[in-house]
């Protein structure tokens, strides 16, 4: 399995024992799970014939025995070729990609991050989970949990979508709602984890949480037959899931699965009322300022002080990329286009990447010929009222053949 090395931190490279630890003791830098290149034999043929989930890559995970493993069957998602939407927004066909995890057991990318820590934590004997969520992860944490038999505690803000919650509490979860914002639940979950011997997955756990997003990366990679695409999209909320695929792809390059990762560009999609990242990016700046009161329909990326969010930021400027922020009327837009030319319903989330792929390739900054990929993180279905003013209502009609006849409009009949 992994073959961990140690914990390392980012800043000032300090290293300790893998063990329930996520804060360096010198600087307070956050810490990353380190592995043994050397001693991980894989190749390109390694994975071919392997189960269809991201722990297909298992040797490149944190998790020491397999018996320990927590699988919902998550991950492997399709990477969906988007000609009709190529083509409404001026790119060439062939050339346009969608990562759709909104089909993962959970309905969104968090079953990735969610399943290693849970897996982690039983590994560690740990008796309890947890997490704080802005909502996808309540529920991909909850239902590992119940997977693994282990109590679970979700603390979130109380204005969550009630879908959300629901699939959380369906799955046995207690569910803490905090009135306040998705950073005063988060605050609140840390000091629960210093004081209860409870593994909150993207808190005391989050060193191996966060080696989960990063089986972004190797999945679009192997499913491009090892070639790395041009331009990568992602939705960004506290900025863990780009760093993570970014180290993904550093892995590749690593373990000489890829050829070279030097011309990858990697853009960062935040919505307009919470895009720290976005504006530290486009002002130039080092540090991000906070946003105290998130303001989007996008609230599954609605974090205001992103934890990941500096690291994001270096990575956009390692891998000369863009950073956009839409606003909620071009974020509706994009989940309705999405919607009706590839059959993809996604929650505003991936509509900011949506919204944000127009706007680069109307700003001439994707050019027709690169390949691109953009993630879509979750499904619509859970977040129904950001459009639900923008659909049709249903006609009612009595059930009579004539009257049905007139509403049918086919196009050369």
């Amino acid at each position: 399995m992994g073959i961990v090395n140690a914990l390392r931190c980012r800043e000032c490279k300090q290293e300790y024992e893998p063990t329930l630890k996520y804060i360096c003791d010198e600087c307070l830098g956050p810490l990353d799970v380190t592995y043994d290149y050397g001693s991980i034999k894989v190749s390109r043929d390694t994975f071919a014939n392997r189960e269809k989930s991201y722990w297909r890559y298992f040797e490149l995970l944190p998790i020491a025995e397999k018996a320990n493993i927590v699988s919902l069957e998550a991950g492997f998602t399709p990477l969906h070729r988007a000609d009709r939407l190529a083509d409404a927004l001026g790119l060439r066909a062939g050339n346009l990609y969608l990562k759709n995890d909104s089909v993962n057991p959970t309905f969104s990318f968090k079953d990735r991050p969610a399943g290693v820590a849970v897996s982690k934590a039983r590994e560690m004997g740990l008796k309890a989970v947890g997490c704080a969520s802005t909502g996808n992860l309540a529920s991909a944490t909850a239902a590992h949990a119940a997977k693994a038999d282990l109590p679970c505690y979700i603390f979130a803000p109380k204005d969550i979508e009630y879908a959300k919650i629901a699939q959380a509490l369906a799955y046995g979860a207690e569910f803490i709602a905090v009135d306040g914002t998705y950073d005063d639940a988060n605050r609140i979950a840390a000091q629960i984890s210093d004081a209860k011997p409870i593994g909150i997955v993207n808190v005391n756990l989050r060193p191996y949480y966060v080696e989960g997003s990063k089986t972004l990366a190797y999945e679009v990679v192997e499913q491009l037959n090892w070639k790395v695409p041009d331009h990568l999209i992602v939705p960004v909320a506290s900025g863990a899931m780009l760093n993570a695929i970014c180290r993904g792809l550093e892995e590749l390059y690593e373990l000489n699965l890829v050829d070279g990762i030097d011309n990858v560009k990697v853009t960062a999609a935040q919505a307009k009322g919470c895009s720290p990242i976005v504006e530290a990016f486009k002002g130039n700046r080092d540090e991000i300022v906070p946003v105290e009161y998130p303001n989007t329909i996008a609230k599954s990326l609605a974090i205001g002080d992103p934890g990941d969010g500096i690291y994001a930021l270096r990575r956009l400027r390692q891998f000369n990329g863009y950073a956009e922020d839409p606003d909620d009327d071009e974020i509706r837009d994009a989940i309705l286009l999405l919607a009706r030319y590839e059959g993809i319903f996604t929650e505003p989330a991936g509509g900011v990447a949506v919204a944000s792929l127009k706007r680069l390739v109307e700003d001439g900054r994707i050019d027709k010929d690169e390949h691109v990929v953009c993630y879509i993180t979750g499904n619509g279905l859970k977040s129904i009222d950001a459009i639900e003013g923008l659909l049709r209502k249903p006609r009612i009609v009595k059930p009579n053949y004539m009257d049905v006849v007139e509403m049918i409009s086919i196009a050369g009949t």
